[in-house]
């Protein structure tokens, strides 16, 4: 069997891990960054295991719903979800963008010091896909830095906000 593509982000912050976990896991601030360039409305967010975060990104008159199921929450150190896209009763369906994209992306997100600051890693994995959604995924992969790299541009800011504001 072939090993499952990975895609695989690591991004440095200037700013402390508790901080850098609250922009993860504070729905508030988590709808400020998550989906940059769009309306993100976070319509519920339990992080516990077998917690859900449903989500929805509007821009215009469209919007796309996704559902997150929390597996694994280690405050301050690890974050695991299973991500799909969703339907209007939270059913978990096909990407209506993407037809070929992968119905669940296995999500990990690690929290680690580097000095002062804190590394993160994301982790994007496929999930019971078909050979036809692991092209899809794969082919995406170079492109995917965009989105979380304008996503965390958004967090450098949020981070310079709070650290004035506790100063």
């Amino acid at each position: 069997m072939s090993k499952l593509p990975e895609y695989i982000l690591d991004r440095i912050f200037d700013a402390p891990r508790a901080m850098v976990w609250q922009a993860w896991t504070d729905p508030e601030l988590l709808a400020r960054w998550y989906g940059p360039g769009v309306e993100t409305i976070i319509h519920e967010f339990n992080l516990t295991v077998g917690g859900f975060w449903l989500n929805e990104m509007k821009w215009g008159e469209k919007s796309m719903l996704s559902k997150a199921v929390f597996t694994q929450v280690n405050e301050n150190e690890l974050l695991v979800w299973d991500h799909s896209a969703a339907d209007e009763s939270w059913n978990i369906v096909s990407n209506p963008m993407m037809p070929d994209w992968p119905k669940t992306l296995h999500t990990v997100v690690s929290f680690e010091d580097a000095g002062d600051k804190t590394r993160v890693r994301l982790v994007w994995t496929p999930v019971g896909a078909s050979q036809a959604e692991l092209d899809c995924f794969s082919g995406a992969m170079n492109n995917m830095g965009k989105g979380w790299e304008s996503g965390y541009a958004i967090m450098d800011q949020i981070f310079a906000e709070l650290q004035n504001s506790n100063a």
